[in-house]
């Protein structure tokens, strides 16, 4: 049995592995791709997902979204992911033409007209979901879960308290966290474990066409160190797909939207604070060696 999926982007070198994931795995039904600004600006993330939807051949619409975040000023992660985004690759010719800015009608368009309830995949700020749910709070009920790269309870990659998902918009974020959709965080706590090793990104780059194409982009990627580089957003798909390989607990998380922890997720840890009720289930725990036998696998699976 397929899963339906939405995802909600900004490639970004982890947010292309994620889609090549997508695109690829029969288990997975990408319906739509929507674009946000993040890693770089909402053009280049667009720009990004239209290259690695021609390279790999694929029939998922592109539809780009919002510019900036709700309320705070953006700023990007070009310092991690370079000035393109995805930089390290020859895609070939630059997109033609960006889609219009219509990601959260297209959203809301996509997920009614489906029979069964959709999951988003959330790997770039919130915006699009959190404008999708106050323009069309009817859309809730066609969403079956979100399962959200972002957020931690432990640690921060922004700011010592914030991560950088949530950190970008910290009010899209609460308005996502108090939707009532049920929500996976997949966070910091087992992302920064999920580190792809050097051996296995060597592996990686001798997997044909989609391994040289990833192998290279990882060559820019700012991030890890010489113990390996965390694919954040790939651990969303690799949860949807093989959530025994994670730990979860459930907690009411909230989120910090002012001060200098502004872009903090906390979670009720001895449920002291919402009479015990939760609203996320978070991801504490992963098996970091059967994440790199998956994703190798994953990988030998591509086709472009």
């Amino acid at each position: 049995m397929t899963t339906k999926i939405i995802m909600d982007t900004d490639p970004g070198i982890d947010d292309a592995a994620a889609i090549s994931v997508a695109i690829n795995n029969p288990e997975i039904e990408l319906e739509l791709i929507t674009t946000v600004a993040g890693n770089v600006t909402v053009d280049k993330t667009t720009k990004n997902a239209l290259k690695l939807v021609k390279f790999f051949n694929a029939d998922v619409p592109v539809a780009s979204g919002a510019e900036q975040p709700l309320l705070k000023p953006f700023e990007d992660a070009a310092r991690v992911h370079g000035e393109s985004g995805m930089p390290g690759y020859d895609f070939g010719e630059e997109p033609a033409e960006v889609p219009a800015n219509n990601a959260v009608e297209v959203l809301y368009q996509t997920i009614m007209a489906n029979d069964d309830p959709i999951t988003l995949v959330p790997t770039g700020s919130y915006t699009n979901i959190a404008l999708l749910l106050k323009e069309h709070p009817d859309v809730k009920g066609k969403i079956k879960k979100i399962v959200a790269m972002g957020g931690s309870i432990g640690m921060g990659n922004m700011t010592s308290a914030a991560e950088f998902n949530v950190f970008t918009d910290p009010h899209a974020a609460e308005i996502v966290y108090q939707s009532e959709i049920p929500i996976v965080m997949v966070g910091l706590d087992v992302t920064m474990k999920a580190l792809l090793t050097p051996e296995t990104i060597a592996t990686i780059k001798d997997l044909g066409k989609p391994g040289e194409m990833l192998g290279a982009i990882f060559t820019h990627y700012c991030d890890g160190d010489e113990s390996g580089l965390p694919m954040h957003d790939v651990n969303t798909l690799a949860y949807i797909l093989n959530p025994e390989m994670y730990r979860t607990e459930a907690y009411w998380v909230d989120v910090v939207t002012e001060g200098p922890a502004i872009g903090e997720t906390v979670a009720d840890i001895r449920g002291a604070y919402h009479d015990g009720k939760t609203n996320a289930e978070v991801c504490v725990d992963i098996d970091a060696a059967a994440f790199n036998k998956w994703f190798i696998a994953e990988v030998k699976k591509m086709r472009a």
